[in-house]
């Protein structure tokens, strides 16, 4: 059965683009806001949504997505009101592949065989853990396979030629490129050096290869996205996220449309990086 993640790869191939692929924290500023937003993105231009799964100790998140999954936790989110928002947004949207992001923690605490089940059940396509290596497959990686979810695995700029086979075992769905060493959103990547390393990967795997970490603006997203097969933006939507709430850190009349707009901007950047490729 093809998954919705290959489906949605294999329309944007028809459509000769890249796909615009969005980050969002669960729960960030409140449940209902961010269920709202997470409704919102695909009509504003979202191909693919990677929720963010809030933890007190996130290790490769720049300060913006750290602050987002305190506020989430502030107010009360758990992994249960991650699934449950994912089977929310089930209800009006069953095409749009959705990819929880996180740490191995808060799935050990729920209970892997449950977070499995529950989490397809919900309507989950895929997972990106970002501190479970290849040498830890058996642990997460191969059950989540076998339960028919996707398991995407990160590749760096330190991801060499030896390395990489390793990597790319049992990754399933796409391939995501880190643009940049260290935490989320504090640098800007070196296209050209994204674009080779983008062509290296492609000669290892037939996967889409999707680019993120740095990616701020719709100008940034078309350059990366004349040679990846999808553009990952996360730390500039949290932020909008955070720049609408009022001085309590509570979400506005304001909020959703502040994340709305920036991913139409950004989606247009997407749409035209292939023809500013062709010219």
């Amino acid at each position: 059965m093809t998954s919705r993640i290959e489906s949605r790869f294999a329309a944007l191939r028809e459509a000769a683009r890249p796909a615009l692929v969005t980050f969002v924290t669960a729960g960030d500023p409140d449940y209902d806001t961010s269920l709202t937003i997470l409704k919102a993105l695909p009509s504003a231009g979202a191909d693919i949504i990677e929720i963010g799964m809030p933890f007190s100790d996130p290790m490769a998140d720049g300060p913006a997505i750290q602050a987002a999954g305190l506020r989430a936790l502030k107010a009360g989110h758990t992994m249960v009101k991650t699934l449950r928002m994912v089977r929310d947004f089930r209800k009006g949207d069953n095409y749009t592949p959705i990819v929880l992001m996180g740490y191995y923690n808060p799935i050990y605490a729920y209970g892997n065989a449950l977070f499995l089940a529950d989490a397809k059940a919900a309507g989950v396509d895929g997972l990106i853990i970002v501190d479970l290596p290849p040498e830890e497959d058996e642990e997460l990686c191969i059950p989540a396979l076998a339960a028919g979810l996707n398991f995407i695995r990160l590749a760096t700029p330190t991801t060499d030629d030896h390395r990489l086979p390793a990597v790319l075992n049992n990754t399933s769905g796409f391939v995501y490129y880190v643009s940049i060493t260290g935490i989320t959103g504090t640098k800007t990547p070196d296209n050209l050096r994204v674009a080779a390393a983008v062509e290296r990967i492609k000669r290892h795997t037939d996967l889409p290869v999707v680019v993120g970490f740095g990616v701020n603006t719709a100008e940034q997203a078309a350059a990366i996205g004349r040679n990846a097969d999808g553009v990952v933006v996360g730390s500039a939507l949290v932020r909008a996220v955070e720049s609408s709430l009022d001085p309590e850190k509570r979400a506005t009349a304001g909020t959703t449309k502040a994340v709305a707009d920036l991913v139409s901007h950004l989606a247009q950047g997407v749409r035209a990086s292939r023809l500013m490729a062709a010219e």
